[in-house]
């Protein structure tokens, strides 16, 4: 069979208009003449379009893990894994952007940084590291305020793991050595691996963003007014989930 290749009828083919791919290729507007400005569009826009189905995944993973239901849980946590490995991988489109090339470009950035992306907040939120102030950024904008509000004030990813245990009658620093050690509770066990699979990504993800720009910028500060490396390799050494490596001491 050939594939129907007449769509002169219709606005646009199938595949583009169920992928809103006409519209995606609107979404780039360079405001300098240096090529690296593009790349550098395109590579934000992917990590937004990740980040919000990396929320996605670990929101699935909670909903489960409050229902008990660690297949489904897994299953969010594994489809969120590989998400994750594709951020992680994003940063090759910028890691070897020259300082003169992000130069070129960077006083149309303005105030504008990465640190401000909601979609990364909600990560962030959801992996236990909150902060009320950081609301203030979107004081403006009350859907989105809203949304960051109640991510910020519910269960972190961890929280719905731990309570997990908890229902299982394992409490306490020694809960996660308890159900290492005991094989009746091998289900929870591997919740434990995929959760350190996902702080691990984690973990790559921010040293990776942490060497891009040490490459590309040096040591400058970050146009959102941050302290540029001095804050991206704090970040980097916070370990995720740590009650779970801390429980490797132990074993």
């Amino acid at each position: 069979m050939e594939p129907r290749l007449d769509f002169s009828a219709e606005p646009t083919t199938p595949y583009a208009a169920y992928a809103g791919i006409d519209a995606l290729h609107a979404l780039q507007h360079p405001r300098s003449k240096e090529p690296a400005e593009r790349t550098f569009i395109v590579a934000t826009q992917v990590m937004e379009l990740l980040f919000a189905q990396l929320r996605v995944e670990w929101t699935s993973a909670q909903h489960a893990l409050r229902a008990d239901d660690l297949t489904g849980a897994s299953a969010a946590l594994r489809r969120g894994l590989g998400v994750q490995e594709v951020l992680v991988g994003s940063w090759e489109l910028l890691a070897t952007m020259t300082p003169v090339e992000f130069g070129a470009f960077r006083p149309y950035l303005g105030e504008a940084s990465g640190f401000q992306s909601f979609s990364y907040l909600h990560l962030e939120f959801l992996l236990g590291n909150k902060s009320e102030r950081l609301l203030d950024l979107y004081a403006g904008h009350p859907r989105v305020h809203a949304e960051l509000a109640e991510t910020l004030r519910g269960p972190s990813l961890y929280q719905d793991a731990e309570a997990v245990l908890a229902r299982r009658g394992l409490t306490g620093p020694g809960a996660w050595v308890t159900v290492y050690g005991d094989p009746a509770y091998a289900d929870l066990a591997r919740l434990g691996e995929l959760l350190l699979d996902v702080a691990e990504r984690v973990t790559r993800w921010r040293q990776r963003h942490l060497s891009s720009v040490k490459r590309t910028m040096g040591a400058k500060p970050g146009t959102g007014g941050s302290s540029g490396l001095s804050w991206l390799r704090k970040a980097a050494e916070q370990d995720v989930f740590p009650e779970l490596w801390e429980a490797r001491n132990a074993l």
